[in-house]
This record gives C-alpha cells, sequence and structure tokens, in this order.
C-alpha cells in the first residue's frame, strides 16, 4: 500500500464493483484495501492505519452495521461512508446514529463518490489527497485547466469555464468512456434536454481545437457518452 496516500479501506461483497472501485480510486490517488466482509475488514482495520471506510451494509459473515459499531467503539473519528442499495429513510438514520459520516446509494457514478470522499476527509481534517491536476498533455497540444488555456504549436485558445471543465473531465477518463450524465450533472448541474444539447456544442467546439493533431479524436459512444482517444 502506497503510504504516501490516503488510505482507504474498501468493503465490497460484489467481487466486479468492488475491483471497478478500487481501480477508480487507485487511479485518482488513493491507496485502496479491498474486503469482502466485516469480519476481514475488521482484520485489515487491526493491521493498517487507515484515513476513511467505505462499507457496504449487506455483506456475509457480518454486516456493514455491525462492522460500523464494532469500530466505533475503539475509534470514534475514522470517517466512514456507507455504500449501499438501501435507500429506505429508516436504513439512512439507523447508519447515522451507528456513527457513519455520509451515505451513498447504489448506482451511483465515480466522479459522485469522490465528492464525497473528498468533502468527508475535508470536514474530518484527514484530507492527504495530492493536490488535483491541472496540466495535461493532448497530443501535441498543452493544456492548463486552471489557466483555462490549450496551446498547440501554432495557437493558443483561451477556453470558457464549460470548455474547461468539459476537456478537463474528457482528459481525466483518456481512453475510457465519459458518461454523458455524470458531465452533465458535474458541469451543468443537471440532465435535462437543453443542458445536453449545450453540452453537444460544447464538444463540437473542442474538436476543432484540436483538429489540428490528426492523432486526436473525441469519439461518441452510442447512449453513454464521449471517449478522448489520442493514436500514439
Amino acid at each position: 500500500m502506497n503510504t504516501n496516500a490516503t488510505r482507504i479501506l474498501l468493503l465490497e461483497d460484489d467481487d466486479n464493483l468492488g475491483v471497478i472501485i478500487k481501480e477508480h480510486l487507485t487511479l485518482n490517488g488513493f491507496a485502496v484495501e479491498l474486503r469482502k466482509n466485516g469480519g476481514d475488514g475488521l482484520t485489515a482495520y487491526a493491521e493498517n492505519d487507515f484515513d476513511l471506510c467505505l462499507v457496504d451494509i449487506m455483506m456475509p459473515q457480518m454486516d456493514g452495521f455491525t462492522f460500523t459499531r464494532t469500530i466505533r467503539e475503539r475509534d470514534t473519528r475514522i470517517p466512514i461512508i456507507f455504500l449501499t442499495a438501501k435507500s429506505l429513510q429508516e436504513d439512512k438514520i439507523k447508519g447515522f446514529k451507528i456513527g457513519c459520516d455520509d451515505y451513498i446509494t447504489k448506482p451511483f457514478s465515480i466522479e459522485e463518490l469522490l465528492l464525497r470522499i473528498r468533502a468527508v476527509l475535508k470536514r474530518s481534517g484527514t484530507d492527504t489527497v495530492e493536490p488535483e491536476q491541472h496540466l495535461f498533455a493532448i497530443g501535441h497540444f498543452a493544456f492548463d485547466s486552471n489557466k483555462r488555456i490549450l496551446e498547440s504549436p501554432e495557437r493558443v485558445y483561451k477556453l470558457t469555464s464549460k470548455e474547461t471543465e468539459l476537456l478537463k473531465m474528457l482528459c481525466q477518463h483518456i481512453n475510457r468512456t465519459l458518461s454523458r450524465a455524470d458531465a452533465l450533472r458535474e458541469i451543468w448541474g443537471t440532465e435535462d434536454y437543453f443542458n445536453s444539447r449545450s453540452m453537444d456544442v460544447f464538444i463540437s467546439k473542442l474538436r476543432r481545437y484540436l483538429k489540428s493533431d490528426r492523432r486526436i479524436e473525441i469519439i461518441n459512444i452510442h447512449g453513454k457518452g464521449f471517449k478522448l482517444v489520442i493514436d500514439a
């Protein structure tokens, strides 16, 4: 485990979901220990120092509520976020009474999970996440999301805030599909028809800016979103 990164104990009994969450969190700079039940989670907790726990409620051997009660008897400070398919109000209330810091209902986007993790870490004062990347190499372009500048050997583009946010999300998902719904929620706040059409306009603008490098392509993934592809 990378001792310089924020350390997360992930308890998830769904093999596919657990691996997906771990991979995405690792790509975003976290060190993740994955366990499939509360009992193994307690063992991992006893053997390592963690900064946050992500806990599925419905698990074999020991459920998330029992795991959290046990942890809270020993440690009242470590942040705990429940990941669960349960959406009933009484389950949420029970979770907070036991001592969780946040509660996210499946299905959820990785972007939402990252935002909640960072918010909880910030509130708890244990946020050791590296500063978010703002410099990106895109073919022969250099992109600085802080300065909102996209620069090629021939030209410098000063981007709008939405162009910047959209290109940054594409860069963060390079060679992977950026969900249309996730981008709309993150940048526009809603997924309505008019915002969706607006996003298509911004995608067209980004394609025009990047067209001088033929290795770069923003591909439509039908029914899902977009993918920024760079042919090496």
